[in-house]
């Protein structure tokens, strides 16, 4: 067993198209996982973690896949993660699991709008970073605009570790700073990794930039400081400390350089991924939702969270990263969510879609255990002590379908593919229309439903008519209103008595209650069933039934009876006393804005921009580079459906755009 130091737990994260499974192929061909390198879009079998037929067909990773890889005496479980806003739930579950990450950005586009997600994503979850600018020999490649970039827009501190030989299509390698070295790549797949002394013409900008990274390092190493002062040479080994605790302590980003594609400075990125990134061992500050700290070693009890699920014809194949402790095949754990005792039956380790069995896992793996019932998010312990771990962020659908099934045999198949879907993927969400009894299903775009769409003709031959997408709108109110409601039923036996005073304003957050209720006029029981009615009432707002979001409730006073009141009683009191409020509050409708993203060349920006404008878009800004340009607006997702056809139509296929959810903001009457 490989000793939990050495082991590595990262995923790679970037806005789509930056090149992650390229550069995931080139890892796994350079650790000797695989012996030939497939191309995302090379027309052979396709690349190794993109193994769903979706996935070859668009082109894109859709559902994050693992693996397990050797570099010189280091073991790296990696995981692919999707570029695709639509599939972000696939980041977030990953990111919620792993010891540490690679952001891939693009030498061309630099700061993208998935960047930006991903970054925000890294920040929530605290999860150290290496930065790899890929596509150095793309034209109008330049790293320096991608660094001001990273500052600028991230907020992160960013420390260049290597200094580029050649760009664009000139790009032939890189400088190792730490090393002053050169780095080259010869042979067919850039195997051959020489090297060599640094170029004349290179070594004084190499050194600059030299100097540049061991200033900022200095800020985090006494040790340096003093060598720097006293004029000294800084030995290798400080240096690569100094970057290992400025990157697990989250004060600096580690910056990298490549093309994955063209072979080259791949194999300087998994010596960093073994010098910088943190081992299960170092991130001890994980911590359960009781407060108590794991122990990252094989003989402290069990601790694990099941953090993705695949239904498959066998069972459920369940992903879990092992916190704490030993598990073996035949051990029986429990669920700290359930209660319930959990048989494991057999343990794999994945390479993309391929399993190879195992008996053991400890502290630290990623694994996945086979047959096992449970849900998202689940943790499983030992006996003792029952603990679980803090679930994931889960962002909110914004777009809706009704689907219809072609004919009463596609009805139980579509029935046995939406129930799955729900339970791997906690994005995805359906319901059933209570005016039209359609079957509706809610996802994070209209890429997201096709795929599902797609999925349920392929796995499960349920064919199905699909209706015009919906957006998911919300409900507010605009100003305070009071309530004063009373509750009173009178029948043979007991009757139910309730009465609820008290107001409700506009609020920041989704939803707050306050109870302001003094001298028992409302027994304190019945507080929790006031505030269940509130909740009841925002589940459809009164102009056109969708959910209310951005309310306070404060319940101030009421009454009871003695015999008549009850929970239910003041939780329909509550619900109807909401309704009322409500109404008199100024209601207004919210509509979802897309924060979009246009890479095109520059003949088309006019063009583009009018569309926008059409569209209510609000242009926030726009960067030129040579020949391309990336525009950035915030638009309304109602005049966004079919717009990546819009666009290819009206830029002759050339402009590419992405959009992701900004936030809900007031519709125009």
């Amino acid at each position: 067993m490989i000793p939990r130091e050495r082991v590595r737990n990262i995923g790679i994260s970037a806005h789509i198209d930056s090149g992650k499974t390229t550069l995931s192929e080139r890892i796994l061909f350079y650790t000797g996982r695989i012996h030939a390198i497939e191309e995302v879009r090379g027309g052979g079998r396709g690349a190794t973690m993109d193994f769903m037929p979706e996935e070859k067909i668009h082109g894109i990773t859709i559902t994050s896949a693992a693996t397990t890889c050797h570099w010189q005496d280091s073991q790296i479980n990696l995981i692919d993660t999707p570029g695709h806003v639509d599939f972000t739930i696939e980041v977030e579950r990953s990111l919620r699991v792993l010891d540490g990450a690679i952001m891939l950005l693009c030498a061309v586009a630099g700061v993208q709008s998935q960047s930006i997600t991903v970054d925000r994503q890294m920040k929530r979850y605290r999860v150290p970073r290496l930065a790899f600018i890929n596509k150095m020999d793309r034209v109008g490649a330049d790293p320096f605009l991608v660094l001001q970039a990273m500052e600028e827009r991230l907020g992160l501190n960013v420390v260049l570790l290597e200094y580029p030989i050649g760009k664009e299509h000139d790009f032939q390698g890189v400088i190792d700073l730490v090393e002053m070295n050169a780095n080259y790549y010869g042979g067919e797949n850039g195997e051959n990794w020489e090297k060599q002394p640094i170029p004349d013409e290179l070594l004084a900008p190499a050194q600059q930039a030299r100097e540049k990274m061991l200033d900022t390092l200095s800020l985090f190493s006494e040790a340096m400081t003093e060598m720097l002062l006293e004029g000294k040479e800084v030995p290798k080994q400080v240096i690569w400390d100094t970057i290992r605790h400025g990157t697990l302590s989250l004060e600096i980003v580690p910056v990298l350089l490549g093309s994955a594609f063209k072979n080259k400075g791949v194999q300087n990125l998994l010596d960093a991924i073994a010098l910088y990134l943190p081992s299960p061992v170092d991130r001890q500050l994980v911590k359960t939702a009781e407060g108590v700290s794991l122990n990252p070693y094989p003989d402290a009890p069990l601790v694990a969270v099941a953090f993705k699920l695949t239904v498959e014809s066998f069972g459920q194949l369940t992903y879990t990263r092992i916190y704490s402790g030993t598990l073996k095949s035949g051990d029986t754990v429990y669920n700290s969510r359930t209660g319930k005792r959990v048989h494991i039956g057999r343990l794999v380790r994945m390479h993309a879609n391929k399993r190879e069995e195992v008996e053991i896992a400890v502290a630290g793996d990623i694994i996945a255990l086979v047959g096992v019932d449970c849900a998202s998010g689940d943790t499983l312990c030992g006996e003792e002590p029952l603990v679980s771990l803090e679930g994931m962020f889960v962002p909110e659908p914004v777009i809706t379908l009704a689907i219809i099934p072609q004919n009463h045999e596609d009805e139980e198949k579509l029935s046995k593919a939406l129930h799955r879907f729900q339970k791997e993927d906690p994005t995805f969400k359906v319901s059933v229309d209570p005016e039209s009894g359609l079957t509706l299903i809610s996802g994070m775009g209209e890429l997201h439903l096709e795929i599902y769409i797609e999925r349920m003709k392929r796995e499960y031959n349920a064919v199905v008519d699909v209706g015009e997408p919906a957006v998911a709108y919300r409900e507010t109110i605009s100003t305070r209103a009071a309530f004063d409601y009373t509750l009173k039923k009178q029948s043979g036996g007991p009757g139910q008595y309730a009465h609820v005073t008290g107001w409700i304003e506009p609020s920041e957050s989704e939803f707050e209650f306050v109870s302001r209720v003094t001298g028992g006029a409302i027994p304190k029981e019945y507080i929790p069933a006031c505030k269940k009615g509130f909740q009841e009432g925002m589940a459809s707002g009164q102009l056109a039934g969708y959910p209310v979001t951005g309310v306070k409730v404060v319940l101030d006073s009421g009454s009871y009876h003695a015999y008549d009141s009850s929970e239910l009683a003041f939780r329909a009191a509550a619900h109807q006393a909401f309704d009322k409020g409500f109404t008199r509050a100024k209601p207004h409708l919210l509509e979802p804005i897309m924060l979009l993203e246009v890479e095109t060349p520059n003949e088309y920006m006019g063009k583009i921009q009018g569309d926008i404008a059409a569209r209510r878009g609000l242009l926030l800004g726009s960067q030129t580079m040579a020949n391309y340009s990336i525009i950035r607006a915030e638009v309304p997702l109602a005049t966004m459906f079919r717009y990546s056809t819009d666009l290819r139509s009206l830029t002759a296929g050339m402009a590419t755009s992405s959009m992701e959810f900004a936030c809900y903001r007031r519709c125009p009457q």
